[in-house]
């Protein structure tokens, strides 16, 4: 997600009542987060430094994603790859569970942004009603600085998880799949989750925060009731929903929470994000790295790492299912 779009502005840094250290949940979650962060401080932890926000993708060129679904890993501790490797599914890298453990259960997978956005520029300015104010139908995400868009990852990372879970069982739905020139707006996207009765749903983004911001983070709904928004019901389900899927995240992926939001808990809580503000079902939003940053961009930009994602993703949304 890039905060420099209409419903994404730079959200002020806030304490959570609900969230935990990150440290204490994946300590009690398993030993494996251990290795996890060896790895990560085995590759250099969070940079300190600075550079310009995301810009609109589609104006840079585009690398293929023609490459083998395998893909090989870049180097986390690499500089920003030119070209992604893998392409969507890809097979997972860890034993997958029992199937049918999620077997009733409805999941909604909400693949940040639209790749074919930036060329319907005044149908995603349009503003709709978001709940507690109006606000533009969308944006069109940030990117590498090589050109690749944040919407094609979140695309990528949707259909590994989406694969991931269906293998557990679930009816799983995407709110856009490629195969509508622009959108859905913000308030489709919560509707679709919503109509659809989800027991949780994820919306899959990836930051254009300044180089040198590094790490994850999860996206809360806070309480609001105002107007046509009313998050009472799922605050704290949500709550649980992105611990759980923190947890995951760091344990399957080995990346560190954000440096740079959410005081190193990875958790973050907000109350203007319409596609939370308008939900009735529990539903988080996952920043699964900073495309702007050389060395997170290594990693969102390799199939092998966003095979990893999904595993951490599918394991939370499990856990929290599975209760």
């Amino acid at each position: 997600m890039s905060y420099t779009g209409p419903d994404f502005e730079p959200p002020q840094p806030r304490r959570s009542p609900l969230r935990r250290t990150l440290t204490v949940a994946v300590a009690a979650l398993v030993p494996g987060a251990l290795l996890g962060w060896g790895v990560y401080a085995a590759v250099g932890g969070p940079d300190d430094g600075g550079g310009d926000r995301a810009g609109a993708p589609g104006s840079s060129p585009v690398p293929s994603s023609s490459a083998p679904a395998s893909g090989a890993p870049a180097s986390p501790g690499g500089g920003d790859a030119k070209k992604p490797t893998g392409s969507s599914p890809a097979p997972a890298s860890r034993k997958p569970p029992a199937s049918g453990l999620l077997k009733g259960k409805v999941v909604v997978i909400d693949p940040g942004h639209n790749p074919g956005n930036f060329r319907h520029a005044s149908e995603i300015n349009r503003k709709v009603d978001v709940g507690t104010h109006r606000k533009e139908c969308d944006t069109t995400g940030t990117a590498t600085d090589a050109g690749w868009p944040e919407a094609k990852f979140t695309l990528d990372v949707a259909h590994r998880l989406r694969t991931l879970l269906k293998e557990q069982g679930a009816t799983v739905e995407l709110t856009q799949d490629g195969d509508r020139p622009f959108g859905p707006c913000v308030d489709e996207r919560a509707r679709i989750g919503n109509e659809a009765h989800a027991d949780a749903a994820i919306s899959i983004h990836a930051d254009g925060s300044a180089a040198g911001n590094r790490g994850f983070h999860v996206i809360m709904p806070g309480r609001v009731h105002e107007g046509t928004a009313d998050t009472r019901a799922i605050v704290a389900p949500s709550a649980e929903l992105g611990e759980r899927v923190a947890g995951g995240f760091v344990r399957v992926t080995g990346t560190a929470p954000s440096n740079y939001l959410g005081d190193g808990t990875g958790l973050v809580t907000r109350t203007d994000l319409g596609g939370l503000n308008l939900s009735t079902v529990p539903k988080v939003f996952v920043e699964c790295g900073n495309m702007r940053d050389a060395k997170d961009a290594a990693l969102l930009t390799s199939g092998s790492w966003r095979q990893k994602a999904a595993e951490g993703m599918s394991e939370g949304i499990v856990s929290f299912l599975r209760g």
